[in-house]
């Protein structure tokens, strides 16, 4: 059978049947849904040393060590290196010339018998590809979608399958690995957000690039990672914090990008609502953008852009949310704090655009109705004109005659933040014209942009730069 036809029977019986893995399967939460495939298909004894459960708190923190939270990446990690290093101390001196060990865990929790809980979970794998080799490891977070326990804990179990298989046997090729995740499941059962790998197998795997292809895929709606290029799972980054975001090219950043935001973040901070709360600016990056020049997505210009924002200290989000309802749905999903999204006046103008919304059976009402239920305000930052060096501020912005009083409606309830505190000098300042002057040599782009990034993009001849004659 080829590898593109394998079901999940056939996958966890090739894994039985290759005699070069063995290992440790640890599972806490759901039940033991992974491991139950290898004892189900037969031959399970080349496969697996022991299996485990230690579903009791004070079980598992007498073999993992104590911890807050159990669902989750450090009681995973826990997991992982133990059991891996007991198959060492164990099986090395009998085995070891000839086995490659390893240790699967996972940590979930399932819709609970009274309902209304996030269901979601850890799982991941460390191991060796081959004997006495150093260990390598993949972890993902997942969020288990189905309406039933029954049905999450048959998602968990494949998701499980899938991941050992592709550990195994597509540890060479991480992108195919990891469109192998959802076989013979949907992206409506269920959610990957976060997919790390490490160690010698992944030494020259980029995570933010396997984020940026999780979203692609389907697998999530966004992805994020922290300055230091780390993978961040959304729902822990945005717990409990108040949210401003940003979206842009970012192509290069520019001073403008940086002035926007700290402008809203002296007014978001100020707002009663938010004031003494722990505040996550983000940058974000839309697929749409990242996809402007065709079909795929240019790897090298998206690792610019998201080296130059960790430059200015930024977080990054990567989401598939062009229209701003629904990542203001993303984001209020995962914390109950005040949401703020900042744009220029050319994005307003374009939220006022009906065509973007004859999706929706409500239209642009439906589509502000969305936008504003979470309490949400835009910040917004004005345009002046190159000729007349008029500013196009939310006070006088024009839209569609017919539109007219929805935009007063919503400016009357303060769903607008006008950004008066900007920076006079810095509104002349495009991001295409920055490329366009990096293209044509003009080094008047160097004043454009903040100077960590105009070094860095000067070092590393981004977009085109060259060197200086």
């Amino acid at each position: 059978m080829s590898e593109e036809a394998l079901d999940t029977h056939h996958k966890a019986l090739k894994i039985n049947l290759d005699p070069r893995w063995y290992g440790t399967l640890a599972e806490i939460g759901a039940g033991q849904e992974v491991v139950r495939w290898f004892f189900r298909v037969g031959a399970a004894a080349g496969t697996v040393a022991k299996s485990i459960s230690a579903y009791d708190m004070t079980v598992s923190d007498a073999i993992y060590g104590s911890g807050d939270r159990y669902v989750s990446r450090t009681r995973l990690q826990a997991m992982l290196d133990r059991e891996f290093s007991l198959n060492v101390e164990r099986l090395a001196e009998k085995r070891g010339d000839t086995t490659a060990f390893f240790a699967f865990a996972d940590t979930v929790v399932a819709r609970s018998f009274k309902g209304g809980n996030e269901c979601h979970g850890w799982m991941g794998v460390k191991f060796q590809s081959r004997p006495r080799d150093e260990p390598s490891q993949i972890l993902i977070h997942v969020r288990m979608l189905d309406n039933e326990a029954s049905l999450q804990q048959e998602a968990l179990g494949v998701v499980g399958v899938n991941l050992l298989y592709g550990a195994f046997f597509l540890h060479h090729e991480p992108e195919q690995l990891v469109e192998s995740l959802l076989d013979k499941l949907t992206t409506g059962r269920i959610e990957i957000d976060v997919i790390e790998f490490r160690g010698i197998e992944f030494r020259s795997v980029d995570n933010r690039l396997v984020s940026l292809k999780l979203v692609q895929l389907g697998l999530s709606g966004a992805a994020m990672f922290d300055p230091q290029g780390q993978v961040l799972q959304p729902s822990e980054a945005l717990y409990k914090k108040a949210v401003l975001v940003e979206r842009g090219s970012f192509r290069p950043p520019t001073h403008v990008n940086l002035d926007m935001l700290q402008c809203a973040l002296e007014k978001f901070t100020a707002d009663p609502d938010v004031a003494g709360k722990p505040v996550l600016p983000i940058f974000e990056l839309t697929m749409r953008n990242l996809l402007a020049g065709g079909n795929e997505v240019d790897r090298r210009d998206f690792l610019a852009r998201a080296d130059l924002l960790a430059a200015c200290g930024m977080t990054v989000m990567i989401s598939d949310y062009f229209e701003y309802y629904r990542l203001a749905a993303y984001i209020s999903w995962r914390t109950k704090e005040r949401i703020g999204i900042v744009m220029g006046t050319p994005s307003l103008t374009e939220l006022f655009e009906e065509k973007y919304y004859t999706q929706l059976p409500g239209g642009i009402l439906e589509s502000f109705g969305r936008l504003f239920k979470y309490n949400l305000k835009l910040y917004i930052y004005p345009l002046k004109n190159a000729e007349t060096g008029a500013l196009t501020t939310v006070d006088n912005l024009e839209v569609a005659p017919e539109l007219k009083k929805l935009y007063g409606y919503l400016a009357d309830r303060g769903s607008f933040v006008a950004l008066d505190n900007f920076k006079p000098e810095f509104l002349h300042i495009f991001s295409r014209d920055v490329l366009r002057k990096i293209a044509a040599g003009d080094e008047a782009w160097v004043e454009m942009v903040p100077p960590q990034v105009a070094q860095m993009v000067k070092d590393r001849r981004f977009f085109g730069c060259r060197p200086a004659l």
